[in-house]
């Protein structure tokens, strides 16, 4: 599938529709173990804002990855950033800020596929993802304490509630990098692959959410970002209004006509 999104010509991204509905953006610096630069931001921002429109160019499902295997990506250009006064370093991570909330508030699912190293802001990219397939010999760390930062694009708030407290404080803290089983065994990683297979994992993946009721996709993932933020009795409010938006939807009505005709439903979106 080639649409305008996807024709695009990006300096620092590769896009592609590999699957119907499914929308591959490969992190596309493997000089720079894929780090992300003001260029790269920028384009991610733009990507995201067109996927966070109305149709989204008929995208229900989306894999981030990095080029080659040695890196998914080793977070900011370290290179770029040497010898930047007060005033470009903040404006360049405003930047980064939106390229991760973007990134978090995506309203369709992004699943990371990592091969080597997730990095520092890489592994903050790869948390602002939905879910996570992993290579066996990839690698994570958090490293900004070992560089007189912190994580700024989400690390401190999004590990401890994905891993725990404790758990948070030791990764963060130490700047340590640990391997592909730990994270499986944390909950960071849902899928471990062969090496070289992790790419193809998601987007098969991807390929059986964007065949689901894109609108009750997208409802989920408003339903389940909340969850952690609210006490039961408004987890459970919340996720009512979620779920009644889509009764007068016409792909309840086909979904529930295709289960009583024994048929694949053939959802619209609408």
């Amino acid at each position: 599938m080639t649409d305008a999104l996807t024709a695009q010509s990006f300096e620092t991204l590769q896009l592609t529709s590999p699957a119907d509905h499914v929308l591959s953006i490969v992190l596309n610096r493997p000089d720079r173990r894929n780090a992300f630069n003001t260029r790269m931001a920028e384009e991610l921002i733009s990507v995201w804002a067109r996927l966070a429109e109305r149709e989204g160019d008929g995208y229900r499902c989306a894999v981030l990855s990095g080029a080659g295997d040695k890196a998914f990506c080793s977070g900011a250009d370290l290179k770029e950033r040497n010898g930047m006064d007060k005033a470009a370093w903040q404006h360049q991570h405003t930047l980064f800020e939106r390229m991760s909330y973007g990134l978090m508030n995506c309203p369709i699912p992004v699943i990371g596929a990592v091969e080597g190293a997730a990095y520092a802001g890489g592994f903050e990219l790869m948390l602002g993802c939905s879910f996570v397939f992993a290579s066996r010999t990839a690698r994570f760390a958090l490293t900004e304490v070992t560089l007189g930062l912190i994580p700024g694009i989400g690390g401190t708030q999004l590990l401890p509630r994905a891993v725990g407290r404790a758990r948070a404080l030791e990764i963060l803290l130490t700047g340590t990098p640990f391997g592909a089983a730990e994270a499986a065994e944390w909950g960071l990683v849902n899928r471990l692959c062969e090496p070289g297979t992790v790419r193809d994992q998601a987007i098969e993946s991807a390929a059986r959410i964007a065949a689901n009721a894109p609108l009750s996709v997208r409802q989920v993932l408003r339903a389940a970002r909340d969850a952690t933020d609210k006490d039961l009795a408004s987890g459970l409010a919340y996720e009512l209004d979620c779920y009644n938006t889509l009764i007068e939807t016409e792909d309840r009505r086909e979904g529930i006509r295709a289960f009583n005709e024994k048929r694949p439903p053939r959802f619209i979106g609408r």
